[in-house]
């Protein structure tokens, strides 16, 4: 969820529309002086930050807990709980905002879907989920693409119809019989009788029985809303067992009659022929009406596919809303079997992308908490429908809905139970109850953040600082921090707080606020720089909690910024490059588009930045960008290749550098060819034939960015097969044209020479010079002595705190020197707000080594649900495992 949920709490803020122009003036060229008298005033007026939302997601006190249960729950229950489990681990890893691990979890709930229905829904979740990579099919030589493509219906859902061996042999003909006439107002069918009779037992007894219809020769059905030509196309199915070509129209009547008389047969192949025809969103809405009427299952499941595989867009059609609104559960079962819950579960969490506060979104969830079956799933509904009804200002509906996921046993609920109470002005219950859930065992930053709303002074500045300090990830209490200190006029303490969550966190919102820290201060070119930045990341970005385009503010920013032309915009990105100042490059670049220069370069450029902020999804927007403004078809395949190879598609990536080598040789297709052949699994036996596509790579035109990065990595695997003197003449060369990461490389070569000392001094030399060296710090403390690298990974931890490595150093130190329980805090103290794989692997080690039986297997399931392939810990699961009591 984005920024849907906003603290009722700050609904008295903004009185009056926002008014840009009244703060920025773009005429003359000059924005308001902040001064003594009224800068307090505007600097209230620009920098506001929002209370925490309240997060729909599920998140329990002890994640690992709760992944180890449900891995143990998975090793035992039946195939048809799996995917509902899955499901599960997707709602924690959701909580946990790990995007991959989500992905994984639908994956897994996708292949261990025990019917066609919950198939289709988990399938059409993982298209909804990977939006915007539509150019891959295209690009896929291979059939891997189409893994999570739409189901064959038909012949998922097998034919349950069981002709008798009597039945057989007459529809062959063996046997004569009587034929009977069948009116239908003037119009007059003749069927043979004993194969009609066998449509139904109705038709049998109507034709063999005792009723008069037994004897009579001709039979009036003009009352049954069955047409002549449906009656004869009948009759030729009572013939031969098979439908001819019929229109839509006709088989819909066909269908209502077989249902009326139960015809099974013949309502199997009406069904199965209309699933064949949907092909619109329209004809979903249209045939789904008739297959719940008549209880067509494979009708049912086609017009679902469909419906789902258009999402979000079907949503705006109230056909679509209505239908899965006023189903009764009987009907929904037609529609989806067991999935019920899976398919609410998708179709809530698509309406509140879309629109948090809506009825649809609502009555989505209503609909979700109907169907939930356990507690699991009970306490996740329970709390999404109350945040929905918070934000909706519906608060005895909130309340009781957040008081009965408390009761289910999700613990974060009583975080909405404290908003409502602060919304009635009794902070002090708010308090309370947050206090209530910390306890000396149970302390987690969400809570302290929480806890911070409903005190001052000293009280909440201890307080955010311990959820910091407890979770470093959570962004309101760096954002809270910095905007007191701009009230108090200390801007530099304000920017050294908001940078220290984006040294290592690029959040959309911490840019925002710096954007207008910087504004405040009049130092235009840097709010430029974050405004740009914002727009690289999300184009549709608004700021001032929604109500003001960032790309307005940044047309009126510009006025202030002095004109760059596209050579000075090149050299200012050689210099941010050589800074590994990534921030600062997406803004040059994201200036250098509005130009004429060639896009599809700096489309690519930028994909490859925002790839090393940890930004994929952008990443490969900018990618397919690039893609859409190629000069020339072999700059076209190049960018198709790294589409490709960046979704792990190696082989395929390859061919395409291939292909455009066969056209042009150029930089980029050698350089494209030498990374797929190193991961496509040829690598290890192809490493002279890498070493040689660099090389071509490296005589072929370009800028010295690339040549930088070309030149380190041919570094690199000449340093991993032991050719030092090369890789050192490769790094020098990348330095000497200013690519700064080089001195990495430099430094390992000195390592492994034994030059220590040397390797220490190369790494000073990359800190010093990069702007982002949390990574640098990381690296160095390989080469100092025990106390410079406690200190070099103390620093690391304080940069970015989400890196392992330090952690598990430390944690490792701590057990040589005896310290089991040290060392075990220290690895909780990231497990705590990072679910990784090496953290909870080693803590498990530790555990066993103790003789903590249950806690290690705890940590080995919790591990194995992050990574279930995992060799290491897969052993060391079998190893705990054994000596469970």
């Amino acid at each position: 969820m984005r920024s849907f949920f906003t603290a009722e709490s700050s609904k008295e803020e903004h009185s009056s529309a926002l008014n840009p122009q009244s703060w920025l003036q773009v005429e003359r060229g000059k924005l308001p002086k902040l001064s003594s008298q009224s800068s307090s005033t505007s600097i209230e007026s620009l920098i506001k930050v929002q209370q925490p939302p309240v997060l729909p997601f599920f998140k329990p006190v002890d994640y690992v807990e709760v992944l180890a249960q449900i891995h143990e729950e998975l090793e035992s229950c039946t195939p048809q709980e799996q995917s509902n489990l899955f499901l599960f681990q997707y709602q924690v890893f959701k909580g946990l905002g790990d995007v991959k691990l989500m992905q994984r979890s639908l994956r897994e709930a996708w292949r261990r879907a025990s019917s066609v229905h919950e198939k289709i829904v988990f399938g059409a979740w993982l298209k909804y989920e990977k939006q915007g990579e539509e150019l891959i099919a295209g690009l896929l030589i291979s059939k891997r693409e189409n893994e999570y493509g739409p189901v064959d219906v038909k012949s998922h859902i097998g034919s349950h119809i069981k002709v008798s061996f009597q039945e057989s042999v007459l529809m062959n003909g063996s046997n004569t019989s009587q034929y009977v006439v069948f009116t239908i107002g003037d119009e007059k069918i003749v069927c043979d009788r004993q194969k009609f009779s066998e449509l139904s037992a109705p038709f049998h007894t109507m034709l063999n029985g005792d009723f008069w219809e037994s004897s009579s020769e001709a039979i009036d059905l003009s009352e049954n809303n069955i047409s002549p030509s449906g009656m004869r196309a009948i009759s030729y199915f009572s013939m031969t067992g098979s439908l001819i070509e019929l229109p839509p129209k006709l088989l819909l009547e066909i269908l209502v009659f077989a249902n009326k008389y139960c015809c099974d047969r013949l309502k199997e192949s009406c069904d199965r022929r209309l699933a064949s025809l949907v092909s619109s969103k329209e004809d979903a809405v249209e045939l789904m009406e008739y297959a719940l009427d008549e209880n067509s299952v494979v009708l049912a499941a086609s017009c679902l596919q469909f419906l789902l595989r258009d999402l979000p867009d079907c949503l705006s059609d109230n056909g679509v809303v209505d239908l899965f609104l006023h189903a009764n559960k009987q009907q929904l079962e037609v529609m989806v079997g067991r999935g019920l819950f899976a398919l609410f579960c998708f179709l809530s969490e698509v309406s509140m992308n879309l629109d948090s506060s809506s009825d649809t979104t609502a009555r989505f969830l209503e609909r979700l908490v109907e169907f939930a079956e356990n507690d699991k799933q009970r306490l996740l509904a329970f709390h999404r429908l109350g945040c929905v009804r918070l934000l909706r200002k519906e608060y005895d509906e909130a309340r009781c809905l957040f008081e009965r996921a408390v009761n289910a046993g999700h613990i974060y609920s009583v975080a909405g139970l404290a908003r409502l109470d602060s919304i009635k002005d009794e902070k002090h219950l708010s308090y309370e109850k947050i206090s209530s859930v910390i306890s000396p065992v149970i302390r987690l930053g969400w809570m302290y953040q929480e806890r911070s709303l409903y005190c001052d002074g000293d009280l909440r500045t201890k307080d955010l600082e311990k959820a910091t300090e407890l979770d470093p990830t959570l962004v309101y209490p760096y954002m809270y921090r910095a905007a007191t200190l701009m009230k108090t006029e200390n801007a530099q303490g304000a920017l050294t707080e908001i940078n220290r969550i984006l040294g290592f966190k690029l959040s959309l919102e911490c840019l925002e606020l710096r954007f207008f820290i910087y504004l405040a201060l009049e130092d235009y070119k840097a709010a430029l720089r974050d405004v740009q930045a914002i727009l690289t990341l999300c184009p549709q970005y608004r700021m001032f909690e929604g109500r003001v385009a960032a790309s307005q503010l940044r047309t009126l920013v510009l006025e202030h910024v002095e004109h760059l032309t596209t050579a000075d915009c090149w050299a200012q990105l050689y210099d941010c490059w050589s800074a590994v100042d990534d921030i600062e490059s997406l803004s040059v670049i994201y200036q250098m588009l509005e130009s004429d220069a060639a896009k599809g370069v700096l489309y690519f450029r930028q994909s490859l930045l925002l790839l090393r902020l940890n930004c994929p999804e952008a990443a490969m927007r900018s990618l397919q960008l690039a893609w859409q403004h190629a000069s020339s078809e072999h700059e076209r395949l190049v960018y198709e290749g790294w589409i490709l190879y960046d979704t792990g598609h190696y082989e395929e990536g390859l061919q395409k550098a291939e292909e455009s080598i066969s056209i042009k040789r150029s930089f980029e297709a050698f350089f494209l060819k030498a990374y797929a052949l190193a991961d496509s699994g040829l690598g290890s036996i192809c490493s002279s034939t890498v070493i040689s596509l660099l090389e071509d790579a490296l005589r072929c035109p370009s800028d010295n960015l690339r040549k930088g990065q070309a030149l380190n990595n041919l570094g690199s695997v000449f340093v991993d097969h032991g050719k030092l003197d090369q890789a050192a003449d490769c790094y020098i060369k990348a330095l000497k044209i200013h690519h700064t990461r080089a001195h990495q490389g430099l430094a390992r070569v000195h390592f492994l020479k034994n030059d220590k000392p040397t390797a220490y001094k190369e790494m000073t030399k990359l800190i010093e010079k990069a702007k982002n060296n949390a990574s640098a710090y990381e690296k160095r403390s390989e080469y100092g002595d025990r106390e410079l690298t406690k200190a070099d990974l103390e620093m690391v931890t304080r940069l970015d705190p989400l890196r392992v490595y330090p952690y598990r150093y430390r944690a490792a130190v701590l057990m040589d020197n005896h310290k089991e329980q040290e060392a075990i805090a220290e690895l909780s103290r990231a497990i705590a707000f990072k679910a990784d794989l090496h953290l909870l692997h080693l803590r498990a080690a530790f555990h066993e080594h103790k003789g903590d039986v249950l806690s290690a297997l705890r940590d080995c399931r919790a591990a194995l649900s992050v990574d279930p392939n995992h060799q290491e810990m897969l052993e060391l699961h079998t190893r705990v495992n054994s000596h469970e009591p």
